[in-house]
């Protein structure tokens, strides 16, 4: 595997992810527009990718191949752990950021309702709670809620962050997901915003796990 990455001071971040199943291109930057440039093979994801980067007013480039004649999972995954990288480097000392951030997302006619709670803490885990009569359902031919909790797992351990995503509420995955992607974009948006008021690390021991 080949993995070489680069970070700046201006919340900046480029990773590009190397494997014998996968490549992956990204950048970030947290102080966008919510622009993005989204190609991963799987259309659905893209457009999940999309609201994620448009609703967390962050801009994401990100260009995936992947072995999609086996099936979606390593390249869903990949993204994923390229996702929590580009984060956890944009970051950097994490000083004066707000490290907290939550949102509730409802989602039309269906009255699905999600909510994502998270902290930057530098301890990272993943609780995540969805109907089970959704939980399985196949959204765009070939992707699901359990492929997007698998993503966000990868995500939430590469970036070093305690995630909370929970559906409330709702019986149409496709409404379900598209919450829970705006959603974490708009909590990370909270969470990675830079405060004046914080001097330093936002957190009483003086520093955030890495």
């Amino acid at each position: 595997m080949k993995r070489k990455t680069s970070i700046s001071l201006q919340r900046k971040a480029s990773v590009e992810r190397v494997t014998k199943e996968t490549t992956i291109h990204a950048d970030l930057n947290l102080d966008g527009s919510g622009a993005s440039k989204i190609s991963t093979g799987l259309a659905f994801l893209d457009h999940m990718l999309d609201l994620f980067t448009k609703h967390g007013i962050f801009n994401l480039k990100l260009v995936a191949k992947g072995d999609l004649e086996i099936d979606i999972h390593h390249t869903n995954e990949d993204i994923g752990i390229v996702l929590g990288q580009l984060f956890k480097q944009a970051l950097g000392d994490k000083k004066g950021i707000r490290r907290f951030g939550s949102c509730f997302v409802p989602m039309d006619e269906t009255l699905s309702r999600v909510r994502v709670a998270l902290d930057i803490s530098g301890r990272p885990s993943l609780f995540f709670t969805a109907p089970k009569n959704v939980a399985q359902h196949f959204v765009h031919r070939d992707y699901t809620i359990h492929d997007a909790r698998e993503l966000i797992k990868a995500f939430a351990i590469q970036s070093g962050i305690n995630l909370h995503v929970d559906v409330l509420k709702g019986d149409d995955p496709h409404h379900i997901l598209e919450s829970i992607f705006k959603a974490l974009g708009r909590a990370l948006e909270q969470a990675t915003r830079v405060d004046a008021r914080i001097p330093g690390v936002p957190s009483t021991k003086g520093l955030i796990e890495k």
